[in-house]
């Protein structure tokens, strides 16, 4: 019985654990490029009472044996990199890659960080930016008196500049891509960081080499399915709730014994 106590207490632990994540792809339904998150679980170790395979009295192998669980426990918060739907802004500077790869970004510190937020803007030196005002990896400056700006699905940027009758190229967006996306370190911002389970990036144009392809025009919506994680939720739910029951179930049967008299 204490065991059951215990074992139950777990599951209460990783449920609660299973609605934060849950909560938070809720409050990021409508996050430009988000990533949902899954949690993973696991069971604990068991307690051998009698090992498979071993003989009884009569020299007969035992078929199956006794172990009993202990638990369950959190094994992995994964990111699912499926891709989202798009949403049409008709704004110049918004990209969505359809496919695999990210934008390369520039933070303060000189580490490079990976986005699929494509909402990109340009500072006060035309320099083509994130919202929070970092610069993207290659650096890539709008000119003065610049009208229009076209990016083509390989990344290729040109611009029409007031009282020039012929568009200038001002250079190619690079993507970057990595074997184990799921790898990645979330740091907040819609950034996510270059760890060892990721793997090192490969970068090159969009479209080559694996890379996807940019769409001009449009932005990459969260991948989280508000009725899948409603569905999880009620479930996490459910879970939850018959874990207390068992503990109180475990607590009557220990009210029991001790209640018991010669």
């Amino acid at each position: 019985m204490l065991r059951a106590l215990w074992s139950a207490g777990t599951g209460m632990n990783v449920q609660q654990t299973n609605l934060d994540v849950i909560a938070n792809n809720i409050a990021n339904v409508s996050t430009t490029g988000y990533k949902k998150s899954r949690a993973d679980f696991q069971d604990l170790m068991y307690q051998t009472l009698r090992l498979q395979g071993a003989r009884n009295e009569g020299g007969g192998m035992v078929p199956t044996g006794v172990q009993i669980g202990l638990g369950a426990m959190l094994s992995s918060v994964q990111k699912v990199f499926q891709q989202g739907d798009y949403q049409k802004t008709d704004n110049e500077l918004d990209i969505a890659i359809e496919g695999n790869g990210f934008i390369q970004v520039n933070l303060p510190s000189g580490e490079k960080a990976y986005t699929r937020a494509g909402a990109l803007k340009t500072d006060a030196d035309g320099k083509i930016v994130t919202t929070d005002g970092y610069t993207i990896e290659p650096n890539l400056t709008i000119p003065a008196k610049t009208t229009s700006v076209s990016v083509e699905s390989d990344g290729t940027v040109t611009v029409q500049i007031q009282g020039q009758s012929a568009p200038q190229q001002l250079g190619s967006l690079e993507l970057a891509n990595f074997i184990n996306p799921s790898g990645l370190r979330a740091i907040g911002k819609n950034l996510f960081m270059e760890t060892d389970a990721s793997g090192s990036p490969t970068t090159g144009k969009p479209g080559q080499n694996g890379m996807g392809t940019v769409i001009q025009g449009f932005l990459e919506m969260s991948n989280v399915n508000v009725m899948q994680e409603m569905i999880n939720m009620i479930i996490g739910q459910r879970a939850y709730e018959i874990n207390t029951k068992a503990i109180q179930a475990a607590d009557e049967m220990l009210q029991m014994t001790n209640n018991l008299r010669r």
